[in-house]
């Protein structure tokens, strides 16, 4: 246990044996008659959602799902996702999750690695062919199930936008038997005879984002998912009210919104007021109408909010905000919590890790620029970079490795990969580099791949990123390090500037002078008007690496 620790949270939580399919089971017996899910205006209740995942689970079944094999959801954020994702479950399938922004090959390569070989996904062009393309090549996918998304809206809006929104629609091939539609699983029997699940038996595979080489599939169980979203009540530790509507904006299919907003909110009982995507008015529209209390997201969400003008009285009801899947920068948070009146906390996870295994206190000492400390049951050691098997002193610069429930069973078929992320005694290695200090508080100072060596000394983006994100024009900044024929590498900055400023090199280059030393200082400074970013809306330097560099 840290030595410090808030008051009011037990580090040595009790576990129940459970499984995600038991989770939704109680929420359904003791809620059902209270709102589960809201999406544009049309509302779920947990009875409905319990009967609805029965059906589904039933239909699964009859399309000839079995135990162990691996159901693809290729979703957006909607009723759709969260019912499929518990029947699959429910009749003792493995999840695999698509992001509904890959193109063909990217799905294609997902399927094959995990043996997909039944996929839900939307009737959304260009979703659908996309799909499709993949059904037509020889791979493990057999069956595609169709969504259509009007069905997902109050009946009005789904006419209306059947008739004006035609063009983004795509055909549903008529007469191909691979091909159903959602439909006719919730027509069909609920499941009669559930096979029995053991918390150990696999629930997820969540493929890494790929930043390095092609994505892997991590394992979680439902025993990993389960202790997750306990750890994660734990700290919120908030009041039936504080956690009874959470806003999900992030997508379910990245791992950070699959727990903590979907996960968490079925465990809590609460309403999961859905957003497809971030539309600024739509998500501003959804939180004047339905006043969350939870907003979990990540930094480039709450800096859009600011953005699209959220208000104080927008965002009152709002209990609590946490950040993750990047580094939450400080000028962000500070100017977050002074325009909207909301907390905001810096957390932190990996998708080996379920994925939530830091956050600053929600009561109690927010220590700024940490990622906070570990969530219940969770042990964090520093290890040295030469020497994985030994733990460092307080104060010391080295590798954050993890123990704890909600630890991957490993990665898909990669024995030899599982075993590098583990050390010799059973410790993840996350491959981020951090300083843990005597209370028990980690700063992050970057990720071990990210290191940039300039003329044999450590460089760290992070660092760099922080100083550039202290001035008032900049909105956003990604450092890598890029060839060097002097030095070996050198740091490059790129800029995305906020609308309606200016700034060019010379003015950065002053700004940084007493700020950074002369070896942080970039070599090459470079405005873009977007910067890449990830599905989930984070900030990604795998296009800026891809790109050819060469600083003389």
């Amino acid at each position: 246990m840290p030595r410090t620790y808030p008051a009011d949270i037990a580090w040595d939580l009790a576990l129940p044996r459970e499984t995600l399919v038991d989770v939704l089971a109680g929420s359904v017996a003791a809620h059902a008659d209270k709102p589960a899910l809201e999406f544009m205006g049309r509302q779920w209740r947990y009875g409905e959602l319990g009967a609805m995942v029965d059906r589904i689970a039933g239909g699964l079944r009859a399309l000839g799902v079995k135990p162990g094999d691996r159901v693809g959801l290729c979703l957006p954020n909607t009723h759709f996702f969260v019912a499929s994702y518990f029947a699959v479950l429910k009749v003792g399938g493995i999840v695999v999750n698509f992001s509904p922004l890959m193109v063909a090959d990217e799905i294609g390569y997902q399927a094959a690695d995990s043996g997909t070989s039944v996929m839900l996904t939307l009737d959304l062009a260009p979703l659908l062919p996309r799909v499709l393309q993949v059904l037509d090549r020889d791979g493990p996918l057999k069956r595609v199930v169709v969504c259509r998304f009007a069905e997902a809206l109050p009946f009005v809006k789904g006419v209306m936008f059947s008739l004006l929104k035609r063009k983004s629609l795509a055909a549903i091939p008529i007469g191909d038997a691979r091909v159903s539609r959602f439909v006719e699983l919730l027509a069909a029997a609920p499941l009669a005879t559930p096979p029995v699940i053991s918390p150990e038996g696999l629930a997820v595979l969540q493929y890494t984002g790929g930043t390095t080489g092609r994505p892997k599939g991590v394992m979680l169980t439902h025993a990993n998912l389960c202790a997750n979203l306990r750890q994660v009540q734990a700290w919120c530790g908030t009041s039936t009210e504080e956690r009874a509507r959470m806003m999900a904006v992030i997508p379910f299919f990245h791992v950070f919104a699959m727990t903590t907003a979907m996960n968490v909110g079925i465990g809590w009982g609460s309403e999961i007021i859905m957003q497809p995507r971030y539309e600024k008015a739509a998500v501003l529209s959804a939180i004047r109408r339905r006043r969350p209390t939870m907003l979990p997201g990540v930094p480039t969400l709450f800096k859009a909010l600011l953005d699209a003008g959220a208000t104080p009285a927008d965002l009152a009801s709002v209990r609590a905000c946490i950040s993750g899947g990047a580094p939450l920068p400080l000028a962000l948070k500070h100017e977050f919590e002074a325009k909207s009146g909301a907390k905001l906390v810096e957390g932190y996870g990996l998708t080996e890790g379920s994925p939530v295994c830091f956050c600053n206190p929600l009561r109690g000492e927010n220590r700024e620029g940490t990622i906070g400390l570990p969530l219940p049951l969770m042990r964090a050691e520093i290890r040295s970079l030469e020497d994985p098997a030994r733990a460092l002193p307080d104060g010391e610069r080295g590798e954050l490795c993890l123990q704890g429930p909600n630890i991957m069973a490993g990665y898909w078929k990669r024995p030899e990969e599982t075993k590098a992320a583990m050390t010799a005694d059973g410790w993840l290695r996350t491959g981020d580099v951090g300083i843990m200090d005597a209370d028990g508080y980690v700063t992050l100072v970057d990720r071990i791949k990210d290191l940039i060596l300039v003329s044999g000394f450590n460089v760290y983006p992070r660092v760099i990123e922080e100083a550039l994100y202290a001035h008032p024009a900049i909105a956003a900044v990604c450092v890598i390090g890029i060839p060097d024929q002097r030095q070996g590498e050198c740091p490059a900055a790129y800029i995305e500037l906020r609308p309606g400023t200016e700034l060019d090199e010379a003015g950065v280059r002053a700004f940084l002078k007493d700020r950074l030393s002369s070896i942080e200082m970039p070599r090459l400074i470079e405005f873009r008007e977007t910067l890449p970013r990830t599905a989930v809306g984070k900030l990604s330097k795998k296009e800026l690496r891809e790109q050819p560099h060469m600083h003389a």
